[in-house]
């Protein structure tokens, strides 16, 4: 459905660099960004974003243009979305886009997988949290995460599917994936991306519903 009133704020930075993420992928105009909420770290709200084409979204999504680019919105985001602006960071050190949200969420992690085991050492405590929290959770846009290594107290992970060369991936990474992994495993306090994201097929549109 859609609707006049304005859940979410698009500032004209992010939205030039939206539809440049866009206008790169054949029938580009039939493209829709989804933006959700995944979860939570502590006070603070997590979010997945992708393309999609606009015939596959859900009926129930709302949707609301912010110039050329369709925004959707599922309902089940709506309220904790509302108010949020999407802005380019202003990080140096987690260049990509950022979310200001003025709601909070009740504490939880992205994803409602079983409780994973968090007795080994840091790499196992990682790879149960990818497993049984974070794959769970992005597979509904063709993504999936693995671990290829732990030093010290960085983590390095490869994106694989719909993440593979998405320019959103950067978001997913920063504000999902990276937070609950921090958030579950004290030992570790980054997350690096080493996906060869020039690789990826077909990156930001959500593996086609059968």
């Amino acid at each position: 459905m859609t609707t006049d009133s304005r859940i979410l704020t698009i500032t004209d930075a992010a939205l030039t660099k939206l539809l440049e993420i866009r206008s790169a992928e054949p029938d580009a105009e039939s493209l829709a960004l989804v933006l959700a909420i995944s979860g939570a770290k502590g006070t603070e709200f997590t979010y997945a974003m992708h393309m999609t084409p606009l015939d596959q979204l859900d009926p129930e999504d709302v949707v609301e243009h912010h110039g050329d680019l369709p925004v959707a919105i599922p309902t089940s985001s709506v309220t904790n979305l509302t108010g949020a602006v999407l802005d380019m960071s202003k990080n140096l050190l987690q260049p990509g886009m950022s979310i200001e949200n003025p709601n909070s969420p009740s504490p939880q992690i992205l994803g409602d997988g079983p409780p994973p085991d968090l007795s080994g050492p840091a790499a196992e405590q990682v790879a149960q949290v990818i497993q049984t929290q974070i794959n769970p959770a992005i597979a509904s846009h063709g993504g999936f995460v693995e671990l290829v290594a732990v030093e010290g107290s960085v983590a390095y992970v490869r994106l694989g599917g719909g993440c593979q060369g998405c320019g959103l991936a950067g978001v997913t990474l920063s504000q999902g994936i990276e937070a609950t992994i921090v958030a579950m495993v004290p030992d570790v306090l980054q997350v690096i991306d080493v996906t060869d994201h020039n690789a990826g097929e077909n990156p930001y549109y959500e593996q086609s519903k059968k």
